[in-house]
């Protein structure tokens, strides 16, 4: 018999038929193996393909071989990753705002051609990126590379923090850059987070990543090794990082405009931001959870924010104020 035709990729385009053609629950002939490589333009008989399924095997790739009937059928076993554990990391990119709606396609399309085209439909009914809160920062991927590099080297950071204005342009808070040592990365309310030590006011800071801009890892050696041993992390992301949810009600709020961005981050850059009557004041209406701790959160803002209707909740803001004054008195 004749040698088939473009032999040096037959075992690159039987793997990837394996792997896009089979799972545990779909199992494919060897004839249609064959049907299969012919659509790459690849000729083969069936006894170089056993050989080649035994390669297969050598790479790394189970391939199991059942008879059932007259046939034989063939079907990728073990996988790098199972379908449940895919599914997982799926949830993780969709809900991650530090990852931007383009990257999380990307990640999400990388991790279908992982499984068949069977289990990949799976997948892919998950997928609801379009409309999340998500980074507008493509940089960040690099900024987290260059932060990890740096608590590898035990080498300080200079960088940019940046914040919203109320035209939703990210302008720097600082016109010097920040040097910090950074000592850890950490993920909480959907965020990611630099945790540094500041030298300077000898305290431990925690900076948002999709803000973070112009990382450079510097020669200087790391200091507050001993300020963070005695750091708490889980206990401090409870204070520091928290969510709010319930009732869904649709919130007017009044701000004075240096606190655009925190309103941006929470509910994201789509939301209408209206003058106030108030000089130097804006006004949004947002849908929020109704509860204790959506209360707290405006009350952490401070002076600087207003909730003006509806009418309910302006009443249990009030209410909430009158019990904390009252314990206070």
């Amino acid at each position: 018999m004749p040698k088939g035709t473009k032999q040096k990729l037959k075992l690159y385009y039987l793997s990837r038929i394996m792997l896009e053609k089979t799972d545990d629950e779909h199992m494919i002939t060897m004839l249609e193996i064959q049907k299969e490589l012919e659509r790459y333009g690849v000729t083969a008989d069936r006894k170089s393909l056993y050989d080649d399924l035994d390669a297969l095997e050598t790479l790394g790739l189970e391939v199991v071989g059942e008879k059932i009937g007259k046939n034989y059928y063939y079907h990728v076993g073990a996988k790098q990753f199972e379908l449940a554990e895919l599914k997982l990391l799926v949830d993780a990119i969709q809900s991650s705002k530090f990852i931007t709606e383009k990257k999380s396609n990307e990640l999400i399309k990388k991790l279908t051609g992982m499984v068949s085209e069977y289990e990949a439909a799976q997948l892919k009914r998950q997928v609801t990126v379009q409309g999340r809160v998500k980074t507008m920062n493509e940089s960040i991927y690099y900024s987290v590379d260059d932060v990890h590099r740096a608590i590898a080297e035990n080498r300080q950071i200079s960088f940019e923090y940046m914040k919203w204005t109320t035209d939703k342009e990210l302008v720097k808070r600082h016109e010097e850059p920040y040097v910090l040592s950074p000592w850890a990365l950490t993920w909480d309310d959907e965020n990611y987070y630099l945790i540094a030590y500041d030298e300077e006011a000898d305290c431990i800071k925690h900076f948002r990543v999709d803000k973070i801009k112009n990382v450079r890892v510097l020669d200087e050696k790391r200091v507050g090794r001993t300020k963070f041993k005695e750091f708490n992390l889980a206990k401090y992301s409870k204070m520091n990082f928290g969510m709010f949810s319930g009732e869904v009600v649709n919130v007017r709020i009044s701000f004075e405009n240096s606190m655009a961005g925190v309103f941006i981050d929470r509910f994201g850059r789509d939301i209408m931001i209206h003058p106030s009557k108030k000089k130097d004041w804006s006004e949004i209406n947002v849908d929020v959870g109704m509860s204790d701790q959506f209360l707290g959160w405006i009350f952490a803002l401070g002076p600087n924010v207003k909730i003006l209707g509806p009418k309910a909740v302006v009443s249990a803001f009030r209410k909430e104020l009158d019990e904390a004054r009252k314990l206070y008195s």
